[in-house]
């Protein structure tokens, strides 16, 4: 029997048809793929913007705690600069007394 040729028209279309659906099967689960991936990509960023946040955050308390330390050390070197004055003013003292009282 000889296929007619409204037959093959039709066998070749049914083919056509299941090669599209197989090629837009593939190209929605490589965007879906694809979509994915970049979901990722976008948290792996947002977690890195909080970590950069956080270690901006840390400098800053950081810096505060080391101005506050200089603060400190410079008060100490004052009163360090007063005492070592009046040990000198009490050491004289003592030798004016020590003389004054030979």
């Amino acid at each position: 029997m000889a296929a007619s040729p409204g037959g093959s028209t039709m066998d070749a279309q049914a083919r056509f048809g299941h090669s599209v659906k197989g090629l837009l099967t593939e190209k929605v689960t490589s965007c879906g793929t694809d979509v994915i991936a970049l979901t990722k990509q976008v948290l792996r960023g947002s977690r890195s913007a909080e970590f950069l946040g956080q270690a901006a955050r840390n400098m800053v308390m950081q810096e505060d705690a080391i101005l506050h330390s200089e603060d400190s050390l410079r008060k100490m070197a004052i009163i360090t600069t007063h005492l070592q004055y009046h040990i000198e003013q009490s050491s004289n003292l003592r030798d004016q007394l020590s003389h004054l009282l030979k």
